[in-house]
């Protein structure tokens, strides 16, 4: 999925109200959210199930890159050779 935005897909309650389906189908077949808002602000979000199931291992993976960066500016990352040296000697004594 591409990087989206609230005000991207931006449709007024009533007019979901009127067209549910066909928002439905769109949100299926485009796999691109619609924003619906309540008193001119952003209030509830339209995503198909697909999107919607993936999103907790996505964050899962955001979140242990965002961990990875910060241990390598830390200085606690450790070189491939270094572990690749270390995983051959123990498959070599396993």
């Amino acid at each position: 999925m591409s990087k989206w935005k609230p005000s991207q897909t931006f449709q007024s309650v009533s007019e979901f109200r009127t067209n549910a389906a066909h928002f439905i189908a769109h949100v299926q077949a485009a796999r691109e959210p619609v924003s619906l808002p309540q008193h001119g602000r952003s209030a509830a979000v339209l995503l198909d199930v697909g999107s919607h199931e993936s999103m907790p291992d996505e964050l899962a993976l955001l979140r242990d890159v965002r961990k990875a960066e910060q241990q390598v500016a830390a200085g606690k990352a450790v070189a491939h050779a270094a572990v690749a040296k270390k995983l051959r000697a123990r498959l070599r004594t396993a």
